[in-house]
C-alpha cells in the first residue's frame, strides 16, 4: 500500500490523498499506515458488487469462467 500511495501522489502531481476505498479483504486493514497519512479508509458492504469497481467484477467474472472451463474440461480437483 505505501507503494501505492508514493505511485499515485507522483504520478498525480499531488501530495494528499484524502479517502482510499477497498473491499473487506485483509490486505488493506493497515490502520496505522492510513492514521499516519490522515487518509480515510473507506470498507464496502461485503457481498455488494455494486460497490466494488469495474476491475473487481471483472476478475470475479474471469475466475467464474475458468472455473466452469475446468470444470467442463474434467481436470483433476488439484488445478
Amino acid at each position: 500500500m505505501e507503494n501505492f500511495v508514493v505511485s499515485i501522489q507522483t504520478q498525480f502531481e499531488t501530495t494528499i490523498i484524502k479517502v482510499i476505498r477497498s473491499d473487506n479483504e485483509t490486505e488493506f486493514f493497515m490502520t496505522n499506515f492510513f492514521i499516519n497519512k490522515r487518509i480515510i479508509h473507506q470498507i464496502s458492504c461485503a457481498n455488494t458488487p455494486q460497490q466494488n469497481s469495474i476491475d473487481e467484477r471483472k476478475h470475479g467474472h474471469l475466475l467464474n469462467v475458468a472455473r466452469a472451463l475446468m470444470i467442463q474440461s474434467y481436470l483433476p480437483k488439484i488445478y
